[in-house]
């Protein structure tokens, strides 16, 4: 009911922090700001499994009328990270409470700012050593997903979710009076050549069994209705599942935007940000989480998903 946005997790943090630690876990607090890693060590050596959950939430209004709503104005968990936190404190305690029978250490990472990248939260972890001391042999992650029936855990080998990169154009053309369009050079005009183009790249240079999506999610230009403005800013993202035709669209578009840029005589400049990879699940491990999770909802409930254009930087 009190999301928090971003790095910005400090209340989140600390509560998770504190359950840790009465958990009797050795705890590390401000892990890339504010993400926590706590070790479990078991009574037996053996290899470490990392399990990690994100905590950030997304600045939207929630709008549900229930007694669980958010508290907190533009804030709301509407990717369900309070329910991935929730779960692995959850599995903290419960395998706080077979210690004497495991064999080597699992590790709890908890993750701020999934929800923003490139970067998001979780490279600066890697970075500040989130899989050393002990050296991990093998991360598992869970989302709660929507669109699976209650009950049943969806699970796939190879490719599960996209890469996600994030692209910004500026144009600067020639702004003017709306009566005079011939004395100017439209950037809006422009904005609309230029994401017709940019489709292209999808529906006539990626092979249509690779799935791969290009949106621009945001235009901002112009203050009035009758005035040409002299700059516009598009905003979008990109999504692949294999990395040739992440590559691919990224230099296919550079070209278009320098194509545009000499078509039309004005200034047009690309911000390509790369984000995180696409998740690709090993398979061994893949069938080791699906024996497990056949144990626990039965066979029947565990489903073959298929790949999501959604990215998730657990990658």
């Amino acid at each position: 009911m009190y999301p928090e946005i971003g790095y910005d997790l400090e209340r989140t943090s600390s509560f998770v922090a504190r359950y840790l630690k009465d958990l009797g876990l050795e705890v590390k607090e401000h892990v890339a700001k504010t993400g926590v890693v706590a070790v479990l060590r078991g009574a037996k050596p053996g290899k470490t499994i990392l399990l990690r959950a994100d905590m950030d939430a997304l600045p939207l209004q929630d709008l549900k009328q229930v007694s669980y709503r958010s508290r907190i104005d533009g804030a709301m968990h509407a990717c369900g990270h309070d329910g991935h936190t929730a779960m692995l404190l959850v599995a903290a305690k419960l395998l706080c409470d077979v210690k004497e029978r495991l064999s080597g250490n699992v590790k709890f990472v908890f993750q701020p700012c999934e929800e923003k990248f490139p970067p998001g939260g979780a490279l600066p972890m890697i970075e500040q050593g989130v899989l050393e001391n002990p050296t991990v042999d093998a991360a598992f992650g869970i989302h709660l997903w929507t669109l699976l029936p209650a009950g049943t855990i969806g699970i796939r080998a190879g490719t599960i979710m996209a890469a996600a990169d994030e692209f910004h154009v500026n144009i600067t053309g020639r702004g003017g009076h709306g009566a005079q369009p011939h004395l100017c050079k439209d950037p809006i005009v422009i904005s609309s050549h230029l994401i017709q183009m940019l489709q292209t790249l999808i529906s006539r240079e990626t092979d249509p069994l690779d799935s791969a999506v290009i949106t621009v999610g945001k235009i901002e230009s112009g203050t009035a209705f009758n005035i040409i403005p002299e700059t516009a800013h598009l905003e979008g993202t990109v999504r692949t599942l294999s990395e040739q035709t992440q590559k691919s669209i990224q230099l296919g578009m550079r070209r278009i935007v320098e194509g545009v840029e000499k078509a039309f005589d004005v200034k047009c400049e690309l911000d390509y940000r790369v984000g995180p990879p696409p998740v690709v699940n090993d398979l061994e491990m893949t069938k080791l989480a699906q024996s497990v999770a056949e144990l626990v909802v039965g066979k029947e409930n565990v489903i073959e998903v298929e790949p999501s254009m959604g990215g998730e930087d657990m990658s």
